[in-house]
């Protein structure tokens, strides 16, 4: 069985991204995409994933809490590297109500920017939305039949799941849902059509039970995978042939030679 873990962040791991890989690989983790979050990573982020391309992929983006670093310089320096073979995908961009590091307004502008860089690159996107459900909604459908992308470690309302759905776009499922409070989540996967549904650790945060208070590492993703087979009634292969596809649908730039 082949996984891919389509949103961690090697470089805040405590080990090596050689001894994370490794680790992973012995596993069946084939494929890592680690996550872009602010002008200051970008160079680290791209450069691991230069050097242990196809394995490892990236995205470059500016996320919510540090959307006030957002300048046209920043802007300038992502799309120089998005034609990249290694970049492939806009993030983490998205809204975030929850911490509000950033205020709203400019929040939404900076998502409604690089929204339109990753359209007029024709790549899709990673989205973190925190209590932000409906404003986040609003900017994907400006972006409807233009932009893709996923709604990374989903823990919002099912309304938004169903709309995120209709809106052309897909779930990406984190440790999350292995949690003991999960209920609604873990319902939420349940209808969650099998050919739109991605797992994730968002590493190093939110290990999955039974890693629970460790660090959490790309390793980790077959706990959530398994829950997600075991939701969705399906043999864990199956389950593992389907994500595949399902990200090499929304990531066209990975590769699996």
């Amino acid at each position: 069985m082949e996984w891919i873990d389509v949103h961690t962040h090697l470089n805040m791991l405590e080990k090596s991204p050689e001894e994370t890989i490794k680790a992973a690989r012995n596993v069946g983790v084939e494929r890592i995409i680690t996550i872009g979050t602010e002008p200051e990573d970008h160079d680290i982020v791209e450069s691991i994933a230069a050097k242990h391309f196809p394995v490892v992929a990236c995205t470059l983006g500016v996320h919510p809490h540090e959307a006030k670093k957002w300048t046209e310089d920043v802007s300038n320096k992502i799309k120089t590297k998005l034609n990249l073979p290694h970049v492939v995908a806009v993030g983490e961009i998205g809204l975030d109500y929850f911490y509000e590091h950033t205020d709203r307004e400019k929040q939404k502008e900076v998502f409604r920017q690089q929204m339109s860089i990753a359209e007029e690159f024709n790549l899709p996107v990673e989205v973190h939305t925190r209590d932000a459900e409906e404003d986040t909604l609003e900017i994907v459908n400006e972006f409807k039949g233009r932009v893709r992308g996923i709604f990374h470690c989903f823990s919002s309302s099912r309304w938004l799941a169903e709309k995120g759905l209709d809106a052309g776009w897909n779930i990406s499922i984190s440790g999350i849902v292995t949690f003991k409070n999960a209920d609604e989540l873990r319902e939420i996967v349940k209808f969650v059509p099998i050919d739109r549904i991605h797992v994730e650790t968002d590493a190093p945060y939110l290990a999955p039970v039974p890693q629970r208070g460790k660090k959490n590492t790309p390793e980790f993703v077959v706990h959530t995978a398994e829950k997600v087979a075991e939701l969705k009634g399906m043999d864990l292969r199956e389950l593992s042939h389907q994500v595949k596809k399902n990200a090499l649908d929304m990531f066209p730039k990975l590769s699996w030679h």
